[in-house]
């Protein structure tokens, strides 16, 4: 259907061809470069108002359009489009619709443009517009992040060798506002360290994330179900954001970062060219520098606004607030649960439920605790140890039997020995002393011990002074000598008569 505007422009030419030069409709409308419908409905409403050849020549445009189409065509046609570019940029806002947009527009201009020509109208606007234009972000909704193409790179200040490092940027939806560090390197430790400078440098966080499907983001590319990598999701997760990546091949997907990471290569990377640096700090400083000048730097397309001046009018507000704390980066690492139920992360051992004996797990080590999952279930969870430190223990991943191995220790045993008498003290000394290291000699003083309950405090305390007199120094003579009664047969020495201690033996005090 023809707008006003155009109904005021052709009414009169279309009368006139019909009338004096009594063309056919095809005729006119290819003419004027309209379709013969709209000749017919002019047509029609003429012969309905009444309108002469001689009355046309007298009307002008606004006395021809009242007479056929009424006062409400001529509203209309006197109401003022919207700017487009205003409606482009309110729809950045939250919960801002075309539909919205028109009805203040109503309330603004009564007989205004009917929603369909005010889409209409934005449609056009749209499809004029360069590629990477076209898409309406909505502010706080989307971060789009990604690696530059072409590298900075710094100078090692002894050698003069050159090192090329990576350039990171991050650009919000809605505002464009652009953030750039240079990292050594794309993996997961740089790219996840970037997002959280990016997130710190803008103030917040937006409702998605939206990276290209490298190795560092993605672990299993696909168009439809990319699997993300477990610490990158755990990034989205901590933020509170939703990590959706582009489709491969697919630059439109991501066409606001394509044009960062140009502009960001055009107006940072081209600025550095003749620059030294020797260091990846004294890079980014400058990188800081040049990053602000980008972001207040005036863009035609959005009437002579800044980055920074559509962040504070539309994306400041929208971004969701950073959390308490900073992002721990985390490893993870499949193991197998060895048969002294334990798993070696860095060259150190920690323990797991006994019975995952031989299963295989999840460990997430972050700079301080180790985290073991089964099933996606935590089982275990551990300060981490230095490397090469041996083993780290909790109790209760134990057995049964090995937990009662282990409340026992060198000066409990000689406390509990005490009770039974210096001679079986003196034993349980000795045998602690001469192992190679005191748990060795464990089972052998707790068997010892155990006697008393058979044959009595008394017998085993004789038994054990007969035993060091004939210089034993284990379980099976002490045994042996209860069994066969020969602790209470006549000594045949006296203690002063005992064997003589080698002088390397550990004493008493050394366990306590």
């Amino acid at each position: 259907m023809a707008t006003a505007r155009l109904i005021m422009s052709k009414t009169r030419e279309i009368l006139r061809l019909k009338w004096e030069r009594e063309l056919s409709h095809r005729q006119v409308a290819r003419a004027l470069g309209i379709s013969a419908g709209v000749v017919g409905t002019t047509m029609s409403r003429a012969r309905t108002a009444g309108l002469t050849l001689a009355e046309l020549l007298e009307l002008d445009d606004v006395q021809l359009v009242t007479r056929l189409y009424g006062e409400r065509m001529m509203s209309i046609a006197r109401a003022p489009m919207p700017a487009p570019e205003y409606i482009s940029q309110e729809l950045r806002r939250p919960g801002v619709t075309l539909e919205l947009l028109h009805l203040e527009y109503l309330r603004e201009n009564p007989g205004g443009y009917c929603y369909t020509s005010f889409c209409n109208h934005y449609r056009d606007y749209k499809q004029k517009q360069t590629p990477w234009m076209r898409q309406v972000h909505q502010a706080g909704e989307k971060t789009f992040v990604d690696y530059a193409g072409k590298k900075p790179h710094i100078v090692n200040r002894e050698t003069g060798e050159v090192q090329e490092v990576e350039l990171f940027v991050a650009t919000l939806g809605a505002s464009s506002k652009t953030f750039a560090e240079a990292t050594e390197t794309q993996r997961v430790p740089d790219w996840l360290d970037s997002h959280v400078h990016a997130f710190e440098y803008f103030g917040g966080v937006t409702t998605l994330l939206v990276p290209d499907q490298l190795k560092s983001a993605v672990t299993k590319a696909s168009a439809y179900e990319p699997l993300i990598h477990h610490t990158y999701r755990e990034l989205g997760q901590h933020y509170g954001c939703t990590v959706v990546p582009a489709r491969p091949a697919k630059p439109r997907d991501k066409a606001k970062v394509e044009v960062a990471v140009q502009i960001a290569e055009r107006w940072i990377l081209a600025r550095l060219r003749n620059e030294t640096f020797f260091s990846l700090g004294d890079l980014n400083r400058r990188i800081r520098e040049l990053l602000a000048e980008l972001n207040a730097r005036p863009m035609k397309r959005q009437g002579g606004q800044s980055r920074d001046d559509l962040f504070d009018k539309y994306e400041r507000e929208a971004l969701k607030p950073l959390p308490l704390q900073r992002f721990e980066r985390a490893e993870w690492k499949r193991a197998r649960v060895n048969i002294d139920y334990h798993i070696e992360y860095d060259k150190h051992y920690y323990s797991v439920p006994h019975a995952l004996l031989k299963e295989q797990v999840e460990v997430r080590a972050t700079r301080t605790l180790i985290e073991v999952f089964f099933s996606g279930r935590r089982v275990a969870s551990h300060r981490r140890g230095r490397p090469l430190a041996g083993h780290t223990t909790a109790p209760e991943h134990m057995p049964a039997s090995h937990r009662a191995h282990m409340e026992w220790s060198p000066s409990r045993l000689i406390d509990w020995a005490s009770k039974v008498g210096p001679g079986t003290q003196k034993m349980v000394e000795r045998i602690l002393s001469e192992r190679p290291h005191p748990e060795m000699g464990y089972r052998s003083c707790l068997g010892i011990l155990r006697l008393e309950k058979r044959f009595g405090a008394e017998r085993l305390e004789a038994a054990c002074k007969r035993a060091l007199l004939v210089g034993a120094r284990s379980y099976q003579p002490v045994k042996a000598i209860l069994s066969n009664g020969l602790d209470q047969a006549q000594l045949e020495q006296d203690e002063e008569k005992a064997l003589p201690i080698h002088e390397n033996i550990r004493g008493p005090e050394y366990f306590h």
